[in-house]
């Protein structure tokens, strides 16, 4: 269906996760009103209505793949994805990688030993669907599994494949056999220096990538943008993306679509800029700046201060109402050791050693480990949640 989809011999496709709860589904479905919904019981015509109430509208003859945004909650986004946007990701994905000359002929053509994929995250998210498409690229057949352990890693006959960080630090703890893979790209998340090192050492060549849906998936690898991508970071912190990567609307949403895609320009909601050579460097998120007594606190910031402590083995940072600063600058921490827990005053040390002490944080929760999306992302709700309630000060 996505090969078809590509091609334009058959209909847009919209993937959509069939593990969510059924009034998730509704609502997205709702929102994006498909035609039809095609589940292992065959292919079901849909009537459903669009926003005014009338026929739903279609999706413009560019359009391959409609996808729902990540995220747990508010209002659904489905970003409309070009073929001309899907394949141009694809081809300078493997370009950069050196997937080998053959690797990148037309879908359908023989590629080179060595440029297969293991594709080992959901395809109803782009880091997925992007694996199978740089393979219909690629001309190769990819190993499409649920999970990746120790086991498969070394088994798997593939040189590629795409991961999170949680995925590679079990990998690693496993003693997988990383070395063995021409490039493993890692995104979806922050990624902390000391996996990088970890995975280093092991042999593994990973490629750090930066990207959304959006952009068709990671359009920045190891700081660097891809072939016909540039970047900028704009008067209030925000990265803005542009090239041949974007996506072309949010479906049956012009004023959101307006509000982020401009001039050849997607704004992002993401914080950061561009060093002396010109490579990309995040700060964080601007929807999750904290606001505390008065101050804005990018809890990227802090986080990356908090994983550089050796009593640290993961962090997140998020914003806890407080009746005196408004926020509270909470840390949510999984302990290197959980039988020596750090104290809350050498972390606030820590942090004020390299950023300014109003962004130290005033509370630690330790957690065995962060709660994760599906994406690979931290769910900072769930975080949240976990924060307010047992925020120690």
């Amino acid at each position: 269906m996505l090969s078809a989809a590509l091609d334009g011999s058959g209909p847009a496709i919209l993937p959509l996760d069939p593990g969510l709860p059924q009034a998730r589904l509704t609502e997205l479905l709702a929102a994006f009103a498909p035609n039809a919904i095609v589940t292992t019981e065959g292919t079901k015509p849909l009537a459903l209505p669009g926003a005014g109430g009338g026929p739903a509208p279609g999706v413009g003859d560019d359009v391959a793949v409609v996808l729902a945004t990540s995220g747990s909650t508010g209002v659904p986004k489905g970003a409309e994805l070009s073929a001309d946007a899907m394949l141009a990701s694809a081809r300078f994905s493997l370009t950069r990688l050196g997937a080998g000359p053959d690797g990148l002929g037309a879908a359908g053509r023989a590629g080179t030993a060595g440029s297969r994929w293991l594709c080992c995250l959901p395809t109803h998210h782009i880091s997925g669907l992007g694996v199978l498409v740089r393979s219909l690229v690629a001309g190769t057949e990819p190993l499409v599994v649920d999970r990746i352990d120790a086991d498969l890693a070394g088994s798997a006959d593939c040189d590629y494949v795409s991961l999170v960080p949680t995925q590679l630090q079990r990998l690693l703890a496993a003693g997988a056999p990383v070395s063995r893979f021409r490039a493993i790209l890692l995104g979806g998340a922050a990624v902390a220096p000391g996996l990088l090192a970890q995975a280093a050492a092991a042999g593994a060549r990973v490629v750090t990538t930066y990207g959304m849906t959006e952009t068709c998936g990671g359009c920045v690898y190891n700081g660097t943008p891809l072939d016909g991508v540039r970047l900028a970071s704009g008067p209030d912190g925000r990265i803005r993306i542009s090239g041949p990567v974007l996506f072309s609307r949010y479906r049956a949403a012009p004023e959101l679509t307006s509000q982020c895609l401009a001039d050849g320009w997607f704004v992002t909601s993401d914080l950061g800029g561009l060093d002396a050579d010109g490579r990309l460097v995040l700060h964080g998120r601007a929807d999750d700046v904290i606001n505390s007594g008065g101050e804005k606190v990018v809890p990227g910031l802090v986080e990356q201060a908090l994983r550089d402590c050796p009593s640290v083995k993961d962090a997140v940072v998020v914003g806890v109402p407080d009746p005196q600063w408004g926020e509270r600058v909470t840390a949510v921490i999984v302990p290197a050791d959980e039988s020596a827990l750090p104290k809350l005053a050498d972390l606030r040390a820590a942090v004020a050693a390299t950023l300014p002490r109003y962004a130290a944080p005033r509370a630690a929760v330790f957690v065995p480990e962060i709660p994760m999306l599906t994406s690979g992302k931290p769910d900072r709700l769930a975080v949240r949640m976990i924060a307010a309630r047992q925020g120690v000060q």
